[in-house]
């Protein structure tokens, strides 16, 4: 990163309205339940106390030089720590009577029966507390994860195990007898504590936690790091033998959906899935060449209109192994291109990546880099 960018320019500004850094609306609810989850062992920001002051107040400094300047980009999900070992952890507000089987569906999954499983991508929940001042409402405790693509994915090996990862955590959502129903590219996650070994500001996320510089975080060829599949709340799940249900089309974040636009008939939401991972890897991949155009024929059958031309996560996973045998390590080793850089940009990651490569290949990094299991 440049030595030139503030701490500043990180910051997202808010563009909707004007914004002076102090509680919106929304963030009255943490702030009148802080003390109650602060007894339950779970620390919220100073943002959140109550009779909070800004620390700019009174001084020259605008709220975006401050921490406590920021508010949540989600305001159902807020951050906190985990007083009892520090951990870094999300807290999401679940309305039951809006989505009366997230809770149920994320307990199953999280199970310690089912999370042994090494294929089980799905964010374990540490606790789900009752709201003592509304029946309605619970909260789940989870990690902290990002965005699976941040920081960016930079070789082939990364994305072909990024693949791996999302195809065997759907199968093992599948044969748990679950439909995802909404497994787009913003419900894909990834675990920060391999590649930022200090995490980062939860909200400022290229920034320390204690806002006093950039945070430092390594690749996934060096540290490999898991995928996660989130948000349960239009999640089914069904019993064994429901071999093939039907369920209302219900929108979930990708709009694209074939059979939800034919029309609003009961249709098995299993295939749905599939479209819905193909889709992420047909829009983050494959729309502009990047390197992993291997993934094409796999892709087209995976995102046919005629969702029972599309192949099971069974039939996914075995195509997907017979492509991944094709690589070469030369292949998997290249770097993914980022079809916007400039030649001069482009010039100097193909220069560094060159460097970096070696520097792997000496310290026998894997050119597919698959995390340890958890013993």
């Amino acid at each position: 990163m440049p030595g030139d960018t503030s701490i500043a320019e990180t910051v997202p500004q808010n563009t909707s309205k004007v914004y002076d850094g102090t509680l919106e609306p929304e963030e009255i609810w943490w702030r009148d339940h802080q003390l109650w989850l602060q007894e339950r062992g779970y620390q919220l920001r100073p943002r959140f106390s109550p009779g909070w002051i800004p620390s700019w107040k009174g001084t020259d400094k605008k709220w975006w030089e401050c921490e406590d300047g920021l508010s949540p980009s989600i305001f159902r999900v807020l951050d906190a720590v985990r007083t009892s070992d520090g951990a870094m952890v999300s807290l999401k507000q679940i309305s039951q009577s809006d989505h009366p089987y997230e809770t149920e569906i994320s307990m199953y999954l999280s199970s310690s029966q089912r999370g042994s499983d090494p294929r089980n991508h799905c964010v374990p929940v540490y606790e789900v507390l009752d709201v003592p001042d509304d029946p309605d409402m619970k909260l789940l405790v989870m990690p902290l994860l990002r965005p699976y693509d941040d920081p960016p994915l930079e070789t082939v090996g990364e994305a072909v195990e990024f693949f791996r990862q999302i195809f065997e955590g759907l199968q093992f959502i599948h044969e748990n007898h679950v439909a995802h129903r909404d497994c787009m590219n913003l419900n894909i996650m990834v675990d920060p504590k391999p590649l930022y070994p200090d995490m980062y500001h939860p909200h400022a996320t290229d920034l320390k936690r204690d806002w006093s510089g950039f945070a430092r975080h390594y690749t996934r060829t060096k540290e490999p790091t898991k995928y996660i599949f989130i948000d349960f709340g239009i999640s089914r799940k069904y019993g064994a033998e429901e071999k093939s249900p039907r369920e209302y089309p219900i929108w979930g974040g990708d709009k694209t959906v074939p059979e939800f636009h034919r029309s609003n008939d009961p249709c098995n939401p299993f295939p749905t899935d599939i479209y819905y991972l193909g889709n992420l890897i047909r829009e983050d991949f494959l729309q502009s060449p990047r390197g992993v155009e291997f993934m094409e024929p796999l892709v087209s059958d995976m995102v046919q209109d005629d969702p029972s031309k599309r192949p099971t996560i069974d039939e996914v996973i075995s195509r997907f192994a017979e492509l991944r045998k094709s690589l070469s390590r030369r292949k998997l080793r290249s770097r993914l291109v980022d079809p916007e850089e400039t030649k001069l940009l482009r010039f100097y990651r193909n220069t560094r990546h060159i460097f970096r490569t070696a520097y792997y290949i000496m310290a026998r990094h894997s050119a597919v880099p698959t995390p340890k299991p958890v013993s």
